[in-house]
């Protein structure tokens, strides 16, 4: 291993080291222990429970699974719209004054509509989710459309294209960045909306993590009063997520490279 590489595995690991250092101090020397305050090494034998047994993995495939019907179905719906709105006029008028009514509506308010839609379990989470998902990337999808080159849309209009083919082989493909940054946006909300949404309409409270790693750590706190699961699956949400924004950041640069030159 080159010295080169170990000075960039050393940056990326120190600060994290840091704090747990100052985490376990903290809890050893300052915090009462009837806090219940969990120490690092209390976590990692949590962890490592938690693997073994199954109930992590378990929840961790259950809230993957909501989050991945939501946020695909919000992405299409938002991609959709925002294309007509930016490109139909009539549509717009009609449409966007009814988003932006219900765009400052935090989704955790539509938890009892959804309850008496759909029930409680996996189709009111995934209604969660691509509420929440859904005006991250239609707002940035439509200012994508918004600021294409008008040259570009002029320039298919009289070579005759017609307009599912310009939406598709122009517009998309020019708005891309824009739609990008916006699943980005899109899906850490999800992420935020499905741990509320499972905690409130998760199937299966008292069965682990049947009900997704929100219901997980919501058992855990109502039932175990056990804080080292909690930060667990706190810490397995974040890897998760950090993993799928990484995915995100690496098809935009290979979508978009001349936005990522000198950096």
């Amino acid at each position: 291993m080159t010295s080169g590489r170990v000075q960039r595995i050393w940056r990326f690991v120190a600060l994290p080291l840091l704090l747990i250092a100052i985490w376990q101090i903290a809890v050893s020397h300052y915090v009462p222990a009837s806090s219940l305050a969990p120490t690092p090494t209390g976590v990692i034998r949590g962890f490592v429970e938690l693997l073994t047994s199954g109930e992590l993995l378990a929840a961790l495939e259950q809230s993957l699974l909501r989050i991945a019907f939501g946020f695909t179905f919000a992405l299409a719906l938002a991609i959709v719209i925002a294309v007509l709105v930016a490109t139909w006029k009539p549509f717009a008028y009609m449409v966007d004054p009814i988003l932006e009514t219900f765009r400052p509506i935090a989704p955790i308010a539509w938890v009892p509509m959804a309850i008496l839609w759909f029930g409680t379990g996996t189709y009111a989470a995934i209604f969660i989710v691509a509420y929440a998902a859904f005006f991250p990337i239609y707002v940035n999808t439509l200012a994508g459309v918004r600021n294409i080159d008008r040259g570009l849309l002029n320039a298919a209009k009289t070579l005759g294209a017609r307009p599912t083919f310009i939406a598709r082989a122009v517009i998309i493909p020019a708005a891309l960045p824009s739609i990008i940054l916006g699943a980005r946006l899109g899906m850490g909300l999800a992420w935020a909306a499905i741990i509320a949404a499972e905690m409130t309409v998760g199937s299966k409270a008292g069965g682990g993590g049947s009900g997704g790693i929100g219901q997980m750590m919501f058992v855990f706190l109502l039932y175990r009063l056990d804080l080292r699961y909690i930060v667990v699956g706190m810490i397995s949400i974040g890897l998760v997520a950090l993993l799928i924004d990484a995915i995100f950041q690496l098809i935009g640069r290979r979508v978009s490279p001349w936005l990522n030159r000198g950096n």
